[in-house]
């Protein structure tokens, strides 16, 4: 009997050992050891990794920045084991392609080192205080910058209210960088760019008013220098990232390479960025960064079409017990739901950008959605609801109201939100907490089973919408319907 061939075990990946990777592996072609630091990020994450790490990564390959090498850092106990993961790697990154007609992997390595996590921050403040840090860049989610209903700090959350108390031992990120600003001040050092990251509308003019508002609350002086010296670029990201799991990281094994922690994502990325760097930038544009002060139309664009898009399709996809986003485009109803609901209540209030109308925006953003080899679930797009439907959803809304246009559709998302936020699907089975305030929205889903104007009623999420009698009766119709005779029903009462 013939003996089966033994399998070629994975490699463990290092710097070490790059060489020995499989031939089908794109690898650093640059010496890390040359790379020295200029940008702290905060907050890393899969999308840090399959996004600003990899534009960096392609100007390393060309021989360029290697002064802007990256140094990671987080604020959550979670990072901690993320520090460890990354630091057994000598902190690279497997990256990989999957697309239905291709796919690629590929090492990256512009990351250098993980500063420990500690609970007062301390590390973190030293290493933003360094001078040769240029940048310090964020992707610390949509709803974690502690703002208010009106957009402004959120003076009276906990977190920023210690950090008032204890400016040397703050608890959250921005905290963190008004330390540094101040060592910095008080060192006669230039300021560092706050960058952020996250898919925020004027996401750098958001991180300015965190950061500048925290400071002026325990030293005006130090706030007034950050506000004159300091910038906070705008920027719009896109990538599609999954979160990584036993099947990533099996997949990678099989692709010859142990990866604790690696990182898949669709072949498209669009990086568009607002030139203010007060201390000096990579050349971002030799990667293919698209540099405008026209930021706003960009991100307009891809929030309302991909971000408020995703809300459109987790929610109901968690209520029906569809696991992945893909799911959800190949599902009938729900793909011709998000088609409509586009075509005739969201791109009437988007304009086109760069040459790309919003109906082909539309097209492309369907067909990213529909890639069947992107496992990116609904419960990861559900997540945070409760900031994302006020920063996605909504302003469409306010927009269609003020217009006069069309808003049942708009009104059926919120609707089937509140649905998911029962916490349980259609079939029975229990939906696991997934969002900060999850007692909270259950709390008020179950109340809204007998009167759904109690869901609008949460004047932190819908402000003054509540009081519209447009939105108010469409949300009522659909949500008496979806109680009353299932999601599946109120979808095809729409479409």
């Amino acid at each position: 009997m013939k003996t089966p061939a033994s399998k070629t075990p994975a490699i463990d990946l290092t710097n070490g050992a790059l060489g020995r990777l499989p031939a089908s592996v794109i690898t650093p072609t640059y010496d890390r050891s040359e790379i020295t630091p200029g940008i702290v990020h905060i907050g890393l994450g899969n999308f840090h990794r399959a996004h600003q790490s990899w534009y960096l990564h392609r100007l390393m390959q060309q021989g360029l920045a290697m002064d802007w090498g990256i140094i990671g850092a987080g604020v959550r106990p979670n990072d901690a084991e993320m520090r460890q993961k990354l630091l057994a790697q000598d902190c690279l990154t497997t990256l990989i392609e999957l697309d239905p007609e291709s796919s690629a992997i590929e090492v990256v390595g512009p990351m250098i080192d993980f500063v420990e996590v500690a609970p007062t921050n301390g590390p973190l403040i030293r290493a933003m205080s360094d001078a040769r840090i240029r940048i310090v860049s964020l992707t610390v989610t949509e709803g974690g910058y502690y703002q208010s209903e009106d957009g402004a700090l959120n003076t009276a959350h906990p977190d920023i209210m210690h950090d008032v108390a204890h400016p040397d031992q703050p608890k959250t990120a921005f905290g963190a960088m008004v330390a540094a600003y101040r060592a910095r001040y008080f060192a006669g050092e230039l300021p560092f760019t706050g960058q952020s990251c996250d898919n925020l509308q004027n996401n750098g003019d958001v991180l300015r008013s965190t950061v500048v508002g925290l400071a002026r609350l325990s030293d005006p002086d130090l706030a007034d220098w950050i506000d004159k010296n300091a910038t906070f670029p705008n920027a719009m990201v896109d990538c599609i990232v999954p979160a990584t799991g036993d099947a990533e990281r099996a997949m990678t094994q099989s692709l010859g390479i142990n990866d604790a922690a690696p990182v898949t994502h669709e072949n498209f990325r669009q990086w568009v960025l607002q030139d203010e760097f007060c201390a000096g930038r990579p050349p971002w544009e030799r990667a293919g960064v698209t540099i405008t002060e026209d930021v706003h139309a960009y991100e307009c664009m891809k929030i309302r079409v991909l971000n408020a898009g995703h809300q459109m399709l987790a929610n109901v996809g968690e209520v029906l017990n569809l696991p992945t986003i893909s799911d959800c485009m190949a599902h009938p109803e729900i793909s011709t739901f998000f088609h409509k609901v586009q075509g005739q209540e969201v791109l009437p209030h988007v304009e086109g950008v760069d040459g790309m109308i919003p109906s082909d925006y539309l097209s492309l953003i369907e067909a990213r959605f529909s890639n069947p080899k992107i496992k990116d679930t609904t419960r990861r797009v559900a997540f945070d609801g409760s900031s994302r439907h006020p920063g996605f959803v909504l302003p469409i809304v306010r927009d269609a109201v003020a217009a006069g246009g069309s808003i049942s559709g708009l009104a059926l998302i919120e609707a089937l939100w509140a649905r998911m936020c029962l916490g349980t699907r259609e079939n029975g089975e229990m939906i696991a907490p997934n969002d900060p305030n999850w007692d909270r929205l259950t709390e008020m889903a179950h109340r809204s089973k007998a009167d759904p104007s109690a869901w609008l009623s949460m004047s932190e999420i819908y402000g003054d919408l509540s009081k519209n009698s447009a939105f108010s009766e469409a949300f009522t119709h659909w949500h008496t319907m979806i109680f009353q005779s299932g999601s599946l029903a109120a979808l095809k009462a729409y479409i």
